[in-house]
């Protein structure tokens, strides 16, 4: 059986810029667009039409110049939202109108006040709106992950029916739990008779840090899409990380699931849009961090220096990222320093790096980070005190 293609869905240019400080113009959303196009991103959400003129004229600048990647428009399910959103995205190549509701109690009563009917009736007048304008319509069930699953079954036969292509499941509020969400997912494919007509999609947020691991068990159960953004960027504590579901997938390939992007380019764009947002990326972030590919652990190091799979499941060349370091600390043995010191030009014997090994900690008890300035300066008193001896 062929492997199955999960389909890439990035919203950092909507979900995403909705980030504080984050605000991009159009000549640095049409920037990050073309970038993500050249990653592989199968649809680009450019924006929220209808919530200002600079957002309607961002999603028709990046509909007008993006050609292989599809162009969506967010809405709410309000005709005015769909028909700017059309109007915004007429010179795309792609076009896909993002229109949805909340139908979890939470939302029906407290947001709109209303019944279960009344919101069902809407959903499907939502994707009927959308599809005078365009083939591909993709329905979000906003809070999904807190409605009852029966309803929410009704509700996506029924904006099936009325032609909608995508379904998207969101976790709006990074509630569910992975087995939870998985469930839910496997729950619409067995319970929705014409499931078969449309892609589940998976829009998980990382309230609780789950949003990786929920998003994964989506795509275990049935979803054919994950929708995601560079760096996890997105409200609140942000949204499914693009990197990380990619390499997920792909370093569990045994599962059968692939997807287009192209994984060298992972840590320049992601730089390109932590400094074009202006959000710095944490150290310890999984695939893109600075620390993702160091070591300081004298016995990591030692594993590390033996064979790099010892340590590392990803070659920093694989996702694009500068390669491997070990920094030496208080905790690095004596084969890290070694290997600084082969690589400075000073190939110690192992006699000559006890030696040194008991200056090393003097220094790095004093420091943080043993720079090679330091290590130098080891080696040069240590060749002038043989020397002289």
């Amino acid at each position: 059986m062929a492997d199955k293609k999960i389909n890439i869905f990035d919203t950092t240019l909507r979900d995403g810029e909705q980030v504080p400080g984050c605000k991009l113009n159009t000549n640095e959303k049409i920037e990050l667009a073309l970038a993500l196009e050249d990653l592989g991103v199968d649809i680009i959400e450019a924006g929220f039409p209808i919530s200002s003129p600079g957002d309607f004229a961002s999603v028709q600048a990046i509909a007008k110049v993006i050609k292989n990647s599809a162009v969506c428009g967010l809405s709410r399910a309000v005709e005015k939202d769909i028909e700017t959103a059309a109007e915004a995205l007429k010179g795309a190549v792609h076009p896909r109108i993002h229109t949805g509701i909340g139908t979890s109690d939470s939302h029906i009563k407290a947001k709109f006040n209303a019944t279960r009917e009344q919101i069902l009736e809407r959903a499907v007048q939502s994707v009927k709106w959308a599809k005078n304008f365009v083939d591909d319509v993709e329905f979000y069930a906003e809070d999904a992950g807190r409605t009852d699953n029966d309803y929410l079954a009704k509700v996506i036969e029924a904006v099936i029916r009325a032609g909608a292509t995508v379904v998207n499941i969101p976790d709006t509020t990074g509630y569910c739990l992975p087995h939870q969400y998985g469930e839910k997912i496997a729950y619409l494919i067995n319970n929705v008779p014409n499931i078969d007509k449309a892609t589940i999609s998976c829009h998980c947020h990382n309230d609780l840090g789950l949003a990786t691991a929920n998003s994964i068990s989506g795509v275990l159960n049935g979803a054919g899409q994950i929708e995601c953004t560079i760096n996890g960027l997105g409200e609140r504590a942000g949204n499914t990380s693009l990197e990380e579901v990619v390499m997920v997938l792909k370093q569990h390939h045994t599962l059968g699931y692939y997807t287009n992007i192209k994984t060298q380019k992972l840590n320049p764009v992601s730089r390109l849009v932590s400094e074009t947002m202006r959000m710095p990326v944490q150290a310890n972030k999984a695939i893109v961090g600075s620390n993702a590919f160091s070591h300081s652990s004298g016995i990591h190091q030692d594993g590390f220096l033996k064979d790099a799979q010892t340590y590392e499941i990803i070659a920093p060349e694989e996702v694009g990222a500068d390669g491997s370091r070990i920094v030496l600390t208080a905790r690095s043995g004596r084969s890290a320093l070694a290997h600084r010191f082969q690589k400075l030009g000073y190939p110690f014997n192992r006699n000559e790096i006890d030696v040194l090994y008991a200056e090393f900690l003097k220094i790095a008890d004093r420091k943080k980070e043993v720079e090679d300035a330091d290590l130098q300066l080891m080696a040069k008193s240590f060749e002038t005190i043989t020397v002289s001896s």
